[in-house]
């Protein structure tokens, strides 16, 4: 159970005090359900929907209360990890130690985003003891083995390291798919003073994936059927990272902190798919292959002190990012394909056109200011501003710069130390991610949130209970409206209810419970006939429940955890028009675990347990259906000190 988070404010702060609404997913979660990616992570989540395209392993899709976060809204040690147009990667689990989640406007700490929230993966660092872990999985087509190990390098501390690494041999459970991976993490902290740390964070995060997988909707074929080219087909990506977190405190209430990371990312996107309704009749081809470079630095000076018997403290901000991406497009066609009795041509069948090259370079900086003022130990009130300038040049030579300032009012009422309410008003600032792609004058995206809450952690137990009543609002939403082409329908608005409760007890009983409520709604639609309807891929409802159980060993046997999951997603539409509607699912997950001895320990997971078989998107543009994932089982043993 998380007690404190920095995400939230950017300071380190209590849950319960904080007037946002956060969620928390720690390492022992991950690693007890034995998550595979980040939308597994979160997929007992409040707020949070994910796998709305099914079986899709290109990225990490994200929709956090019903606004869509897949591009800007994935962050990695509270510094952005961006997707631009096709370019971007993926990150690994295992590398990871929790993940925070920030529901509702977030511009004013965080800069362009869209006004649901964001997701902000911590990275593994060192840690001042000796430990360790190896591990295998091994499932129906998975292969997998993993590391992670660190300590102290002298006797007196000052120097500390740590090492994660796995690789995985896998497929995806359908024909002519993969999902093979490595990854390798070094980390090194100095601490020469108690006042002082310097952490430095590097990853190589191989992946060898596929590209998204649907059948005809209607065709009645096996949904594991592979209608692209298998000698083609590949959606791989190479991701370089490095970077250092900074701290210093100077005594009497001043500190400074310092992030920074540089991402290189080479990526390769194949992918063979139904040029019409029937792949029989002809095929499209569509080549990508990209290259990023991001460069991303946040500084923080902050000051804690009291100001006429309240508590304050001031938190100024700058920070820089840059992307550079460029990308070769190719498009063409392939031979039709008989879908009952596929017969591939390989690759010397793909006839392929150059397109023109995506080529754009945005640099944003944000100036940012906040106070935290703290009356009689009960009322805390939070001020924020931020003001935010974005440069974006795309390779036709068009220059275009996006200003905004963002600001937000927080205030939290602590009935008592384990009890508080909250409101709070926030504001959202995201230009188009890619502006060639839409159709007509692309403008800046702009939100606001209202919010309100409540927190509850019950005295001398490990539990935490939230109940949160939003309201959001965004402008110039974009959505898409051809195979290629983008546009701004006006405004959406999404009213919700997300309630959560975690619970562990004894070191026995763990328990997760998540149910969300999005009432949303296309409140302007400047060009269709959408005014009224509810976006796609948005669903009504979301509900969620995991727990799991240890029996203690005696001296005859070690201990026994069993776990059992369930998460319902509700029915959705497949467009804005509300022409096709997508039937709700509900899956269940489970795992049981066994300890040889304090050191070895055997489990075996399973998603999707039932094997249910459903949908979770179909492209109305090209009449396809994307499933889910089927049923998963894999077996780890670990040995770990």
């Amino acid at each position: 159970m998380a007690e404190q988070t920095t995400t939230g404010s950017k300071t380190n702060t209590s849950l319960v005090s904080l007037s946002r609404s956060v969620s928390t997913v720690t390492e022992e979660e991950m690693e007890k359900r034995k998550v595979q990616d980040l939308e597994q992570a979160l997929s007992y989540t409040s707020g949070v929907g994910v796998s709305q395209y099914g079986s899709d392993a290109r990225y990490d899709f994200l929709l956090i209360r019903g606004f869509e976060e897949t591009s800007l809204g994935t962050y990695r040690d509270g510094l952005r990890y961006q997707t631009d147009d096709f370019t971007g990667s993926r990150l690994e689990p295992y590398g990871l130690q929790r993940i925070d989640v920030l529901k509702g406007s977030t511009s004013t700490l965080f800069g362009l985003n869209a006004p649901g929230g964001i997701a902000n993966a911590i990275t593994k660092r060192p840690l001042d003891y000796d430990f360790g872990e190896v591990y295998t999985t091994l499932g129906d087509g998975h292969t997998e083995t993993g590391a992670d190990f660190g300590g102290p390098i002298d006797q007196a501390g000052e120097w500390t390291y740590r090492i994660t690494t796995n690789w995985q041999d896998a497929d995806r459970g359908a024909e002519h798919t993969r999902d093979d991976r490595f990854y390798f993490a070094p980390a090194l902290t100095w601490k020469p003073s108690d006042a002082t740390t310097l952490t430095l964070l590097a990853d190589f995060n191989d992946r060898k994936s596929n590209a998204s997988q649907s059948i005809p909707y209607g065709s009645g074929i096996d949904p594991k059927t592979f209608l692209g080219e298998p000698d083609y087909d590949a959606m791989d990506t190479i991701a370089r990272n490095i970077g250092y977190q900074f701290s210093h405190d100077f005594g009497n209430g001043f500190g400074f902190d310092q992030n920074a990371r540089y991402t290189h990312i080479d990526m390769t996107y194949n992918t063979v798919y139904g040029g019409t309704a029937d792949p029989a009749d002809s095929r499209s081809a569509f080549g990508v292959y990209g290259e990023s470079d991001q460069y991303a630095i946040d500084n923080q000076l902050h000051y804690d002190t009291d100001v006429m018997g309240a508590g304050s403290r001031t938190l100024v901000g700058f920070d820089y990012f840059k992307s550079d991406t460029l990308e070769r497009q190719y498009y063409g066609t392939a031979p039709g394909l008989n879908i009952n009795n596929p017969d591939y041509c390989g690759t010397a069948c793909i006839s392929l056109d150059r397109l023109a090259d995506f080529d754009q370079k945005m640099t944003s900086q944000g100036y940012y200011l906040q106070e935290e003022l703290t009356f009689n130990d009960q009322w805390i009130l939070t001020l924020g501003g931020r003001y935010d300038a974005v440069n974006t040049e795309s390779g036709s030579d068009d220059e275009v710069n996006d200003y905004d300032f963002t600001k937000r009012i927080g205030l939290t009422y602590k009935i008592q130390d384990d009890l508080s309410l909250y409101a709070n008003y926030a504001e959202s600032f995201q230009p188009p991610a890619s502006r060639s792609l839409i159709s007509g004058r692309a403008k800046p995206q702009e939100g606001e949130q209202y919010e309100v809450g409540m927190k509850y952690r019950p005295a001398n137990t490990n539990a935490l209970f939230t109940v949160a009543l939003f309201d959001l609002t965004q402008t110039n939403v974009t959505q898409q409206v051809s195979t290629t082409q983008y546009r701004q329908i006006g405004e959406v608005n999404v009213k919700g209810l997300e309630l959560e409760g975690k619970v562990a007890l004894s070191n026995r009983l763990n328990l997760t419970a998540a149910y969300s409520y999005w009432d949303a709604e296309i409140e302007e639609d400047g060009i269709g006939g959408n005014k009224g309807n509810r976006p796609a891929v948005v669903p009504e409802h979301l509900a969620s429940v995991w727990a799991d159980y240890t029996i203690p060993g005696d001296a005859n046997r070690g201990d026994i955890t069993v776990g059992l999951g369930t998460r319902f997603v509700g029915s959705t539409y497949s467009d804005d028009a509300n022409t096709g509607k997508v039937a709700s699912y509900t899956l269940v997950d489970a795992m049981a675990s066994y300890q040889f001895s304090p050191k070895v320990d055997l489990t075996v997971n399973a998603t999707n347990l039932f094997d249910r078989e459903y949908i979770s998107y179909i492209d109305t543009y090209s009449n396809s259906a994307y499933y889910g994932n089927d049923r998963s089982v894999l077996t780890t043993l670990r040995y770990h000190w």
